[in-house]
């Protein structure tokens, strides 16, 4: 389950972060800044990268809050901030030295011959019940943890996704397929991710779903 469908912010409140009041500015920084953290700690897998990432997320809402026109939407809004925060730390020359995609393969993409969201969920659901999620993430690379995320926790299409990436969708169900399958691999054999030491494993409740 998705973090941020868990957190709930008074309309009022986001109407006084649309006028900048501190006060509110504070409230909504209090209320979503796990969630945001928790998005790039996952997706990122350094928590100095996260801490930033979560730093500028609320430096955009903050700034950007009066170009928002529906107070129903700050939610999303604030998810998305995340999320192109990460895309733009995975986008460095570092990560992508230490990263690379998993595999595109457009001919298979054109054909359809991908699996559908309920065929995904189902295969995720076999993988991702038992697993220690932050290892189990942290076995595939930077871009396709965060496919995985954005299409199993938080929601998104592969529409969405693929927008987010300046791709197609096919980009974003080739990246799930072939990241369910290498999840699905590291269960039958599971290694310990790189920068592993030290870190908070996640309870079995809080797996992919």
């Amino acid at each position: 389950m998705s973090a941020f469908a868990a957190v709930e912010v008074d309309l009022a409140v986001t109407r006084q972060l649309i006028r900048g009041e501190r006060a509110a500015q504070e409230a909504v920084y209090r209320a979503y800044a796990d969630a945001v953290y928790t998005l790039a700690r996952r997706v990122l897998r350094d928590a100095g990268l996260a801490e930033e990432a979560t730093q500028d997320t609320f430096v955009n809402v903050i700034e950007q809050a009066h170009k928002l026109k529906d107070v129903d939407a700050l939610r999303g809004w604030i998810r998305r901030i995340a999320v192109n925060q990460c895309l733009m730390r995975l986008r460095s020359p570092w990560h992508r030295r230490q990263q690379p995609l998993v595999g595109h393969d457009p001919s298979v993409a054109e054909r359809g011959a991908l699996t559908t969201r309920t065929e995904e969920s189902a295969t995720v659901d076999g993988i991702g019940l038992a697993l220690d999620v932050d290892r189990a993430l942290g076995s595939l690379p930077g871009t396709a943890r965060l496919v995985v995320w954005m299409y199993c926790v938080e929601g998104y299409t592969h529409r969405e996704i693929g927008k987010a990436f300046d791709r197609s969708a096919s980009f974003s169900k080739s990246q799930l397929a072939r990241a369910c399958r290498a999840l699905a691999a590291w269960q039958q054999n599971p290694q310990p991710s790189p920068n592993e030491a030290g870190r908070r494993h996640v309870r079995a409740a809080t797996a992919i779903v």
